[in-house]
């Protein structure tokens, strides 16, 4: 609607200057948060800031939260900074939301969250990850994560602020940053077999953002898992731990000659499935990208990447060299 106001934490970010350009398209208006200068930060500062909160909730009606301390910055930063930015921010950023009247709030969380239970032990079938898996947090990342979902939940029981909070999965630019993928596969080889199970095409997240935003107050409450759609079911699990290529093959013949033409490789074995039944249904979402879709791409020499994702481009994670995300946000 064309009164609707929204803050989107993160702007300098891959996600968070995805959904600045996709509602700023649509000539409505957006302050775009960060503590990093940018094109599309219109207020820099922390979201730890309750003053600047305050400021940047000024007539806002949603408020989109993408700004976190990821994955990759678990070996460059200490813990307290996690709870610091993850926790206390979400914190901070949902009382003073509850308290500017905000209609709408969407905490974008990560399917990293989940931890430990999405790896079996090598004797096990590959996990099949829905709503309902109790996670298992890895690392610090993954515990702020869930303390912040908790959170979002926390206050909504408590304020009756309306929070969907999104689950998404991979979808930075970057190739992998584990040493031993990117010894074995090429970068673009990596993604497209990632979209058969744990990868999200940036456009269809920001869709889903969109959607989530849209469909809070009704919702009340909701947690979903944004990631393409998943070709199998439970019965392929056995045999995608132990033989991925062949039940890729079955359902996808053509792959193997684009494969083979290419010099890629299916992955041996997946350790998970990531399940997006429940945002599908309940928030409408229909995404675009799934393994179906790129292949086609691939087997017509086209660009994988949606517009959206050409136009935000490659971030990186650190402004000093660090790894594989070193660049710096524009």
């Amino acid at each position: 609607m064309s009164d609707e106001k929204v803050l989107v934490t993160g702007s300098a970010g891959h996600l968070g200057e995805a959904l600045v350009r996709s509602i700023r398209a649509e000539g409505r208006e957006v302050v775009g948060l960060d503590v990093l200068e940018s094109r599309f930060t219109t207020v820099t500062g922390s979201i730890t800031d309750r003053e600047v909160l305050r400021r940047c909730l000024d007539g806002v009606t949603g408020v989109l939260h993408a700004a976190t301390l990821h994955k990759p910055h678990v070996s460059s930063h200490g813990r307290q900074a996690f709870v610091d930015t993850n926790v206390s921010g979400t914190l901070a950023l949902l009382e003073e939301s509850a308290a500017a009247g905000v209609r709408s709030f969407v905490f974008t969380s990560s399917t990293s969250a989940f931890g430990r239970a999405l790896t079996p032990t090598a004797d096990e079938p590959a996990a099949w990850i829905t709503e309902d898996v109790v996670p298992v947090p890895r690392n610090i990342y993954g515990v702020t994560k869930i303390a912040a979902e908790q959170v979002c939940e926390l206050i909504h029981r408590d304020h009756g602020l309306p929070v969907v909070v999104l689950r998404t999965s991979r979808f930075f630019p970057e190739d992998d940053d584990r040493d031993e993928v990117r010894a074995v596969y090429d970068g673009l080889n990596a993604k497209v077999n990632e979209f058969l199970y744990r990868r999200v095409e940036l456009q269809d997240a920001v869709d889903a953002h969109r959607l989530a935003l849209a469909r809070a107050p009704q919702l009340g409450f909701g947690r979903y898992i944004v990631s393409a759609t998943a070709p199998f079911s439970p019965d392929d699990l056995g045999r995608l731990r132990s033989d991925a290529p062949a039940v890729v093959e079955r359902l996808f013949p053509d792959h193997v000659a684009e494969f083979a033409r290419r010099g890629w490789r299916m992955f041996p074995g997946l350790d998970r499935v990531y399940v997006n039944d429940r945002a599908r249904e309940d928030l409408g979402w229909t995404p675009r990208y799934d393994f179906r879709h790129v292949l086609d791409l691939v087997r017509a020499d086209e660009d994988i990447r949606s517009p959206l994702t050409r136009a935000v481009g490659i971030k990186g994670y650190h402004l000093q060299p660090h790894g594989v995300y070193t660049t710096r946000p524009r």
